[in-house]
């Protein structure tokens, strides 16, 4: 399992909320916590996790800036590519 915390300026906002939540809910095998106390939200990924591009994007589209607390697990941290580099 891979846990990764988010602070988003703003989250506590019902409208934010409702936003960042069909976003979220498009990724699959993610479930999600919102401290709208913290502007903290909690995120844990039972498959395969997002990728770092994908997971900022999901909030950028919900009208928040993503900040990550701590640091990320490789698997987030590594955007995953299609194609590879080929040696010399």
């Amino acid at each position: 399992m891979v846990e990764v915390e988010v602070y988003a300026a703003g989250v506590r906002s019902p409208e934010k909320i409702m936003a960042l939540g069909l976003e979220l809910d498009a990724l699959p095998g993610i479930r999600y916590k919102v401290d709208t106390n913290h502007d903290i939200v909690y995120m844990e990924f039972d498959r395969e996790a997002p990728t770092l591009t994908e997971l900022k994007s999901a909030f950028v589209r919900a009208g928040l800036l993503a900040r990550f607390v701590g640091a990320l697990p490789p698997e987030v941290n590594a955007d995953k590519k299609k194609t590879q580099r080929l040696s010399a």
